[in-house]
Order: structure tokens, then C-alpha cells, then sequence
């Protein structure tokens, strides 16, 4: 090939290598072609485990509201009369309902 100014080139190539690209940092690198990080077994297992007892601690403080919750509702239903229940009981028994629900949830997992 020639340019104007009459030196020759050599026609370009490609050339693939099999390492890393040099101007990449690590963790670009260790992103795969989906843009999700690799991972390797032991990674993975880590990762579960994080999870795992993230999950644990949640169903701990939700339970913990439930028994205050159930608490506050046998409270109530104690101050009211036999004809009457308020809207602050139903209010709380769907409160328990719905957190007690969640909890269901999490114990079964991803």
C-alpha cells in the first residue's frame, strides 16, 4: 500500500492472544461476557453462605416482630369488650398475617 507521502506499509494483521488484555484492570478481566463476575466453586460456596445467614438474621428479626406483634394483639383483645374489637386489632392481626407470611417465605429459600 501506498500514501501520498510514497512510503509503503505493510497490510495490518491480526494478531489474538490468549492473556489478558493489557490496558484492562482486574476486575474488567474477571467480568465474563455477560458483565456478571466469574467465579470459581469456593467463590460461589462464600457467596451462598453470605446469603444464607443474611436470610438467617432476617427470619430472626422478623420473628421477633411477630411475637410483639402477637404480643400487642392479645393486649388489646384482652381490653376490648365481647360486642366491640377495634380497628387497631384487625389492623394488627393483618400485620401478622402478612409478616408472618414473609417469614413462610424466607425459611423455603431462593
Amino acid at each position: 500500500m501506498e500514501h501520498s507521502s510514497g512510503a509503503t506499509s505493510l497490510p495490518r494483521t491480526w494478531c489474538y492472544k490468549s492473556g489478558p488484555e493489557p490496558n484492562t484492570t482486574r476486575s474488567q478481566r474477571s467480568r465474563n461476557q455477560f458483565g456478571r463476575h466469574r467465579t470459581n466453586a469456593g467463590q460461589k460456596q462464600d457467596l451462598q453462605n453470605k446469603f444464607n445467614l443474611q436470610r438467617q438474621e432476617e427470619i430472626k428479626k422478623d420473628t421477633d416482630k411477630l411475637l410483639q406483634l402477637a404480643t400487642e394483639l392479645k393486649q388489646s383483645v384482652d381490653k376490648s369488650s365481647q360486642n366491640t374489637l377495634s380497628l387497631d386489632v384487625i389492623k394488627k392481626a393483618e400485620q401478622i398475617e402478612k409478616l408472618a407470611k414473609t417469614v413462610k417465605d424466607k425459611m423455603k429459600g431462593p
